[in-house]
């Protein structure tokens, strides 16, 4: 028996209700009744909902280092020069709805509830492992880099998501100002 939805599909939906409805909202309900499905079609692409969660925030991440990865035309040798280079990415109104997806993700991961809780450490090694090769030096440094880079960069995320553009493109301009194009 063939299913009228792929589980591309399905995923592209599921990330799409996410955005719409924020994570906390994003049920196998919801996710049927957006496509007109039965929830066992859902269920049976995404058997749990740690499976479900884990794949619309692993393609959020694909499609976010997609978009990183042409920022980062020589390797960095600090953080921050890491951090400058991603920042003009990230600071675009069309990323928003993403960061605004992964700051509840951690929010809930924070407070204990699963499957945050244990996605969180997955996401955030997957990050720094994936910035680690836009680095220089020796793997231990630029571990501990690419962890601060990620680091700043939530933190002036944060700062967008929360108090606005504005305020947070003046934090970027005084971190980066003294750093070298």
């Amino acid at each position: 028996m063939g299913h009228r939805h792929s589980k591309e599909q399905l995923l592209a939906a599921a990330l799409e209700a996410a955005t719409d409805d924020g994570l906390s909202g994003l049920t196998y309900g919801s996710l049927a009744k957006r496509l007109g499905v039965s929830d066992r079609i859902v269920v049976y692409y995404f058997p749990t909902k740690h499976d479900l969660i884990s794949e619309v925030l692993l393609e959020m991440g694909a499609r976010l280092q997609v978009a990183l990865a042409d920022a980062f035309t020589a390797p960095a040798r600090t953080h921050v020069e890491l951090a400058r280079a991603a920042w003009p990415v990230l600071a675009q109104r069309r990323v928003d709805p993403t960061f605004a997806l992964f700051f509840e993700a951690l929010g809930l991961a924070a407070a204990g509830t699963q499957p945050y809780r244990s996605l969180a450490t997955e996401l955030v090694d997957g990050w720094a492992s994936w910035l680690e090769q836009y680095l220089e030096g020796d793997a231990e440094p630029r571990r501990a880099e690419a962890g601060a880079a990620i680091a700043l960069l939530d933190g002036l995320l944060l700062l967008r998501q929360l108090s606005g553009p504005a305020a947070a493109e003046r934090a970027a301009s005084r971190i980066f100002r003294d750093v070298a194009p």
